[in-house]
């Protein structure tokens, strides 16, 4: 039940291995990349309590050494003194040019790790093991890393390509329940984005994929993956095309603000209302038959997962502030908030001529 997905970018193409138990066999798969047999790793306190005694038996098992720091768990810890106590920490640990670190987690230490990697002496190399099913299906591929700011999520990092990805899909296992379908809302962004074939794969095999069906899990990460790739491939700095994979994001960032990047809303969360206030959006302007958008909220609906603003815990600024948040969105072109909308359910595409009181409209019906 092993899947391998190819990054072929000229000069950084890549990796993605796909199964469950990768870990024991890390050492296997990363020691081609070592001219000297250690590797650093940062990981989170959650997954270095779970997970960090295997990856270095792993890692062992191929006679590779392994120094790890664990950070604080959550997206708090996407932040410039992280960052900082990351970087200082590598370079404690005499990391060289040619060595490899480790981002051992979910997306946050994912993003983290790597735009530590990238400006650690002027770019090291690193390797991605995700952890979570978002970080495994999305934010371990294309290289994109950083942290958050006051001003916003993501507005400070740097493209930096993995040399490899590892996922494991088994430790999707110790996942809470609301971890893994945080994850899923982004599974369900692919087939919305560009695969309706996809998106009927999911809403037949999406309870068995929850419930630990193995098969189903390592498939709709290889999927996903693919896709990523694909379009990765295309276009790597996000010049056109990648922006497709941003679909629910305006809207998810602006609510990831709102909530102040706490528990209260977690990311793969905001993706799945965000894509389902994206179709509701592109229903009303006329650009997608209206039972798209009762579609994808059906089956978010069916899965367990938040949909709406009136989901979302506590109170909520109004929609103009709202709005507001959305300007501060790196998708924002001369002022112009941009974004995802589709045709239907596959048919994603970019715009930005959205008239703000149609969003404001959404925004108001989807507070309940």
């Amino acid at each position: 039940m092993r899947e391998k997905v190819h990054v072929g970018l000229p000069g950084r193409a890549y990796d993605i291995h796909i199964g469950p138990d990768l870990l024991d066999e890390a050492g296997e798969y990363i020691a081609p990349l070592l001219r000297r047999k250690r590797v650093t790793v940062i990981s989170d306190e959650t997954v270095a309590g779970l997970h960090l005694d295997r990856l270095r038996a792993g890692l062992a098992a191929a006679g590779i050494e392994m120094q790890a720091l664990s950070l604080p768990a959550g997206e708090a810890t996407k932040c410039w003194s992280e960052l900082t106590r990351s970087v200082e920490w590598l370079l404690d640990q005499r990391v060289e040019r040619g060595d490899v670190v480790i981002a051992f987690g979910g997306g946050v230490i994912g993003d983290l790790v790597g735009f530590a990697a990238a400006i650690l002496r002027r770019g090291v190399r690193f390797v991605q093991i995700p952890t979570s099913l978002l970080a495994q299906v999305d934010s371990s591929v294309g290289g994109k890393t950083g942290i958050n700011t006051s001003h916003g999520k993501n507005l400070v990092g740097a493209f930096h390509q993995p040399a490899m990805v590892l996922a494991d899909t088994a430790l999707l296992g110790t996942l809470k329940p609301r971890d893994f379908l945080a994850g899923y809302g982004e599974v369900v962004k692919y087939g919305l984005l560009g695969d309706v074939d996809f998106f009927d794969w999911l809403e037949e095999m999406g309870p068995a994929l929850a419930a630990g069906d193995m098969a189903a899990r390592v498939a709709a990460v290889r999927r996903s993956v693919q896709m990523k790739a694909d379009i990765v491939m295309r276009d790597e700095t996000e010049q056109g095309d990648r922006a497709l994979l941003n679909l629910g994001h305006t809207f998810c960032h602006a609510l990831e603000a709102a909530t102040g990047y706490s528990d209260r809303l977690l990311h793969g969360e905001g993706v799945a209302i965000g894509c389902a206030l994206a179709f509701e959006v592109s229903m009303r302007l006329g650009l997608c038959p209206q039972e798209e958008p009762s579609r994808v909220r059906a089956h978010l609906r069916d899965m367990g997962m938040k949909v709406d603003l009136s989901d979302i815990d506590g109170p909520l600024p109004d929609d103009e502030a709202l709005v507001g948040l959305m300007g501060q969105d790196k998708k924002v072109v001369d002022g112009q908030l941009r974004f995802i909308l589709a045709r239907g359910i596959g048919q994603a595409f970019i715009t930005s001529d959205v008239p703000r009181d149609v969003v404001k409209d959404v925004l108001q019906s989807a507070r309940g």
